[in-house]
Order: structure tokens, then C-alpha cells, then sequence
């Protein structure tokens, strides 16, 4: 596979995982269906450049430990307050096994009935899961907005460009994207104003003001 992502990963001695990531070291570990459980440790700015541009999504080679084992980074737990990575885990994927996973869609283009007749543009999906086979497995899949020309336009999974390896949970049917149109909401009519009410008011008025007694002069 070609152009594959790679990283250098080495068996993890008995240090604490404080001591390793002080050293500027990832705490890690990978396994798989056949594969046991091997605890292992990457440089966390080697980590860092390849997970920023593989995600969850694209298949690694992972070098050092012999022969050179083809992975998924599975899951990545992250400092909520600084950010900092601080484990890893690696899915060893066997040969000819194919993974399940869920790919990012990304929106590109610009659409005609969003940019011209005043319609908004309602993402549906932000992700598409897929069983797959690793060596086909897109690292994102592009839904181009550009066929959405008209208020009426819609794009439905058959539209998009899958691994022929692609089997999907979901209907082919199903909308990613579409085009919605902003409803104005009619304006409630003023209640008319109760003349005769004002006026009765204002004859009360006077005739309370006429029948009140005088205040005598001190």
C-alpha cells in the first residue's frame, strides 16, 4: 500500500508511564483478533505528526517490532486541559480482514441553490460507517455540494464515490445532504383598538371629576 502512514514503536519496559511521557514518549498498546495484548511506546511527536493526518480512519504501519504489522489507532486519549496525548491504542489488523469503521464526510464545492436562490444547506450525515477492506480504505469521503442546483436537490449515498470492498449499515437511499428553504412567519395583524371602551372611560372620568366634593380652604 503505497504512501502509507508510518510509525516506530518499541516494546515497553518496566518504567511508569509518567517517567516515558517526562522522556517525551506515548504510552501505548496493540492488539488484535490474533494478536495479543503487547504494551509499547512511540515518540509523542511522531505520534502527534501521524495521527493529525491519519485520524481513525486510515490504516499505519507499525515498525520496530519485527516483522511490520498494519493498524488502525483505535483510540487516543487526550489531557482535556492541555491537550497532551497520553495513550494510545493500536488495532493490528490481520491480512485480508476487513475492519469496520466510520469514515468523516467532507462537504466541497459550492452549491447554486444555496448561492443563488436563497437556500440553506442541511448536512444529514457527518460520517459514514462502512466495513471495508484496509488496503481501499479512504481516509475521508468527499460529497460534492456542487450537483445540489436546486431547492429541490438532494444527495443520498449512491451519489457518493465508496471502495467497490465498501459494504454499508445504512440504505443507499439515505439523504447526506440536501437543501432547505427558510419559512417567514406571517406577521400576527395589530388587535384592533376598543374605541367605545376609551370613550366610556373617559366619560367616567369626567363625571367622577364633576361629582367630587370641594376641598374646603384651610
Amino acid at each position: 500500500m503505497p504512501g502509507m502512514l508510518s510509525l516506530t514503536v518499541k516494546a515497553r519496559s518496566q518504567r511508569k508511564v509518567n517517567a516515558i511521557r517526562k522522556d517525551g514518549g506515548l504510552p501505548a498498546v496493540l492488539y488484535g483478533r490474533h494478536e495479543a495484548n503487547t504494551a509499547i511506546e512511540i515518540t509523542a511527536r511522531d505520534f502527534e505528526k501521524v495521527f493529525k493526518s491519519a485520524g481513525e480512519s486510515t490504516v499505519i504501519e507499525l515498525t520496530g517490532l519485527g516483522a511490520t504489522k498494519q493498524a488502525l489507532i483505535h483510540e487516543v486519549d487526550i489531557d482535556p486541559v492541555t491537550g497532551i496525548y497520553r495513550h494510545a491504542d493500536f488495532y493490528v489488523i490481520e491480512k485480508g480482514q476487513k475492519v469496520t469503521v466510520s469514515v468523516p464526510l467532507v462537504f466541497n464545492g459550492v452549491s447554486l441553490a444555496v448561492k443563488d436562490q436563497g437556500g440553506i444547506l442541511v448536512k444529514v450525515m457527518h460520517e459514514l460507517e462502512m466495513e471495508v477492506d484496509p488496503t481501499e480504505l479512504p481516509h475521508e469521503i468527499e460529497v460534492d455540494i456542487s450537483t445540489l442546483t436546486t431547492l429541490e436537490s438532494q444527495i443520498a449515498i449512491k451519489d457518493l464515490k465508496l471502495p467497490k470492498s465498501a459494504v454499508l449499515t445504512l440504505d443507499v437511499e439515505e439523504l447526506v445532504a440536501m437543501i432547505s428553504v427558510a419559512k417567514d412567519e406571517p406577521e400576527e395583524p395589530a388587535a384592533p383598538i376598543d374605541l367605545s371602551a376609551i370613550e366610556t372611560s373617559v366619560e367616567r372620568g369626567k363625571k367622577e371629576e364633576e361629582g367630587a366634593p370641594e376641598e374646603s380652604a384651610e
